[in-house]
């Protein structure tokens, strides 16, 4: 076939997670199920988090953000799957780039949202004298605007990079989205561009996963000097889950990142994906709340709240 650019005519075929149709009710039930556990629960996060005034502290206000920014990722996913699923659709044109813009600002959001929140910690236990200093309400809003604007420049950067291979029409993605590994593999010509788009992605990945490693190395020596045993429990029950999310994430994403680079692994990356597109969102107000006294007390409250209207 001819080459032609990715901004013209090719147009991507998603291939799904199964042919069987006989298993295509079950996943259309799976994940519309995961979908509203999803955005319900985090948004009772962002609800707790908004009404109670004894949350109004930095690391709840970062955790709202994070709540929100897992809404947003599994939204440029989960529904476009849920539609296809019910409507045996399997298109997508890939002109606009919607999709695809639209999952690497988000999923580069929670990204260096952890690193932010990995940060707080490390001031929260390394300074906790000087913490409501450091971490004013202006240093946050400016964090929280800084990761917006990072995760932009990262889609611009990819996008920009992608709009520059050539590719022939009528391309198949083994995959229920536009995923940025797939679509050096699809390329007619510019290996250059591959590579180049292969490299920014993984230096941007390993920067915002060295920062949270070197913040949770200093926050767990820092930890190990506490004297009395209690105090050391607080301060390791105040970050744990932190690096659960951590590692659910960031380590199911650099899985797939990895699987993705062999020839026969597609089916199997396309699943392990639901991990951190869909999974990780939903267990997050989970991790985050059932640990968590405040967080429970807040929810309690606005439940409390709510039932009381009718």
């Amino acid at each position: 076939m001819k080459p032609e650019n990715i901004s013209r005519t090719a147009k991507f075929i998603l291939l799904g997670l199964s042919d069987d149709r006989h298993l295509q009710p079950v996943l259309f039930g799976v994940f519309l199920s995961m979908y509203l556990v999803t955005v319900l629960g985090n948004l009772l996060i962002i609800l707790a988090v908004s009404s109670d005034a004894h949350l109004h502290t930095p690391m709840y206000f970062f955790l709202s953000n994070l709540s929100l920014a897992d809404i947003c990722f599994i939204s440029t996913t989960v529904p476009k799957m849920i539609v296809d699923i019910a409507t045996h659709s399997r298109d997508i044109y890939v002109s606009r780039m919607t999709q695809m813009s639209l999952f690497i600002i988000f999923g580069s959001m929670d990204d260096v949202l952890l690193t932010v929140m990995a940060y707080d910690r490390f001031v929260a236990i390394c300074h906790p004298l000087r913490y409501n200093v450091i971490m004013n309400p202006k240093l946050c809003w400016l964090l929280v605007l800084l990761c917006l604007l990072i995760s932009v420049l990262d889609a611009v950067i990819h996008i920009s990079m992608v709009l520059k291979l050539s590719f022939c029409t009528n391309l198949e993605i083994p995959h229920f989205f536009c995923r940025l590994e797939h679509i050096p593999k699809l390329a007619c010509s510019d290996i250059i561009n591959s590579i180049l788009l292969y490299l920014v992605a993984g230096v941007l990945g390993a920067m915002h996963l060295s920062r949270i490693i070197f913040s949770y190395i200093h926050i767990v020596s820092s930890i190990l000097k506490i004297p009395s045993a209690g105090g050391k429990y607080k301060a390791f029950s105040t970050c744990v889950s932190y690096p659960i999310v951590i590692s659910l994430f960031c380590g199911t994403g650099f899985a797939v990142c990895l699987s993705s680079t062999g020839a026969q692994t597609s089916g199997k990356s396309a699943i392990a994906s639901v991990m951190y597109t869909a999974v990780t969102p939903m267990l997050n107000p989970f991790i985050y709340s059932l640990r968590n006294k405040d967080m429970l007390s807040a929810l309690g409250k606005l439940i409390c709240r709510v039932s009381s209207f009718h």
